[in-house]
């Protein structure tokens, strides 16, 4: 990586407090002259309620400290906390974002919907940890699309440091429990907080359909923002 700080890339990241899977997943993929730099909102329970106050009271302290590093380009990365707050509401919240920081921004939810657009599936599976009241607000967001989610399964998870202890081997598990024999075109393991990237090779391999994962998304639509491409190096589900 080059000396001179000027010619450095900076990826700026809005995360919620309690996830501890962003950052290892975007530097697993981070390319030689591009750096990371994090700003959180604190949350501890992955709920409708919780989530809103994130955004709320939470979350313009974090874009304010966030735009001291002068980012070239945001990911808001919290797939339920923009799904709660519905296309217009999730619209708004990335204008502000952009107005302050002066960068690009991308969310998961729109970089999870357009990857799923540009891989031309349909019928897509949906497995997350939450509860029902997120997997309907995450089930909305793709319907608002076009697309026909034709199952969708949540682990009904509330504590959001735990979402994070879920191994990717378990996620696989859960997958097959709830899968095997569906009929779908596509596959997407929603939550940024969820060990997903790692579980992503298996699952693909074991369905033999595209897989699409919340941090794989927002991580490859960050980069495309600012003309790089990821160095994809994440393991495979042992």
């Amino acid at each position: 990586m080059s000396e001179d700080r000027s010619e450095w890339r900076r990826i700026g990241v809005i995360v919620p407090s309690s996830n501890t899977t962003v950052e290892p997943d975007f530097m697993r993929a981070l390319p030689p002259g591009v750096t990371l730099y994090t700003a959180r909102m604190f949350l501890a329970e992955t709920t409708a309620e919780a989530e809103r106050r994130m955004i709320y009271d939470y979350a313009p302290r974090a874009v304010t400290d966030l735009a001291t590093v002068h980012p070239h380009v945001v990911a808001f990365a919290c797939t339920s906390g923009g799904a709660v707050l519905g296309a217009d509401g999730e619209a708004a919240l990335i204008g502000n974002i952009a107005r302050e920081t002066g960068a690009f921004v991308v969310s998961t939810n729109d970089a999870v919907g357009r990857t799923i657009e540009r891989l031309g599936g349909k019928r897509v599976a949906v497995l997350t940890p939450y509860v029902d009241e997120l997997n309907r607000a995450i089930a909305a967001g793709l319907e608002r699309r076009g697309l026909s989610v034709v199952h969708m399964a949540g682990l009904a998870m509330t504590d959001n440091f735990r979402i994070g202890n879920v191994t990717p081997r378990e996620i696989v598990a859960f997958a097959e429990r709830e899968l095997a024999g569906r009929q779908f075109d596509l596959l997407f393991v929603s939550c940024t907080n969820f060990r997903a990237v790692e579980a992503r090779a298996a699952l693909m391999q074991r369905f033999g359909v595209p897989v699409v994962t919340s941090n794989q998304a927002t991580i490859d639509a960050a980069f495309d923002a600012i003309g790089v491409a990821a160095n994809w190096r994440a393991a495979a589900a042992a």
